[in-house]
């Protein structure tokens, strides 16, 4: 039983066929890196028409690797929301047209619960209820998932996400768009308890994050030095190569710079793994799934795997962790066992909750 799912909520184009819920048949990925790096950060606009330009060669392209014909197909899945509301219409449109065409079913999916099934697809050892902590670059969610994969919302951003957080550091220093790979590459090359970061007291649902002050932070920390040489030599840099090495990056990087951006990255992460004790103690629960784009983050990988959890740490392997279709289709399949089909009304949700 196949599924084909398509994904366009912000700058990838994604199409993949998945059968059964736990064998990605095939995959394929557009990136927008090109068109939106030199901006530093995606423009909703452009992004629209990068889809409109990507969606069709990409879901034949999908189908053709998997030799999967649309007559073949028990349902198309397609995101449905949360995103940005033009790119959405892009994937959606294009899936109840294939689906109205050939009277195939068409199933909703929300995009964050896309991201934890990621991790149930490749780890069939998920044991459940499970705590959830989907961060990305526009999300930073706590969920506990029951039995039956219903979902309770926790906690969550009230300003930035964690992976704007890093991005837009990242950008800050120079390191251009995005930035969080860069970070994630420079900060074991720093001393990560150099620069003391506080985060703010929560009030309210203590379990809710806020990342909007260590950026303010770090400004200030760049405000308060003459950077001005080794950002005109990263700029110089990012014009010659857009994707330097690690050892570019390090040439034109001082150790008091290396030394922020380990303290930053060590910081946010702290944050994170440390609502997730809280959460695994208060729920008894079996496993803790951690996906989304930050999830490629090695640091975070590792500071989960030594952390001291009382349960196991599941993470996707980082091409199922940035946006994708396979994670949709994949969450469309229980949706299919119980014939939880969308009409052609379906709508596009920017702001779609998973709770």
């Amino acid at each position: 039983m196949r599924i084909l799912g398509i994904e366009s909520s912000c700058d990838e184009t994604a199409a993949a066929v998945v059968e059964d819920a736990r064998t990605v048949v095939s995959s394929v990925v557009a990136s927008q890196f090109d068109v939106h790096g030199k901006y530093g950060g995606v423009v909703p606009e452009l992004a629209s028409r990068e889809h409109l330009r990507a969606i069709v060669p990409v879901v034949d392209e999908a189908l053709l690797k998997s030799g999967t014909r649309l007559e073949d197909l028990a349902a198309v899945a397609v995101t449905e929301g949360p995103g940005l509301l033009g790119s959405l219409l892009v994937g959606m449109t294009f899936a109840k047209s294939l689906c109205m065409a050939h009277d195939i079913p068409l199933i909703g999916v929300n995009h964050i619960e896309g991201h934890i099934h990621a991790v149930l697809l490749e780890h069939a050892a998920v044991q459940l209820p499970a705590i959830a902590l989907v961060v990305s670059g526009g999300h930073t969610h706590l969920f506990h998932a029951d039995a039956n994969l219903q979902y309770k919302l926790l906690g969550k951003t009230r300003d930035d996400a964690a992976g704007e957080a890093f991005d837009k550091v990242g950008k800050l220093l120079g390191f251009g768009y995005p930035g969080g790979p860069v970070i994630d590459m420079l900060a074991p090359y720093g001393n990560p308890r150099a620069v003391k970061f506080t985060f703010a007291k929560m009030k309210g649902n203590t379990l809710d994050f806020s990342f909007s002050g260590i950026k303010t932070a770090v400004l200030r920390w760049t405000e308060a030095r003459d950077l001005s040489v080794q950002l005109a030599a990263r700029k110089v840099l990012l014009a010659t190569n857009s994707r330097p090495s690690t050892e570019q990056w390090l040439a034109v990087t001082p150790k008091e710079t290396l030394d922020l951006v380990a303290s930053f990255q060590f910081t946010v992460i702290e944050e994170m793994l440390r609502r997730l004790h809280i959460l695994v103690d208060q729920h008894d629960a079996q496993s803790i799934i951690v996906s989304g784009g930050v999830a490629c983050n090695t640091g975070l990988r590792e500071a989960a795997r030594r952390g001291g959890f009382p349960c196991p740490v599941y993470f996707p392997t980082p091409g199922l962790s940035t946006d994708n279709a396979a994670m949709i289709a994949a969450a469309a399949f229980p949706k299919l066992a119980r014939r939880e089909f969308s009409g052609f009304d379906l709508k596009a949700k920017a702001n779609l909750t998973l709770a």
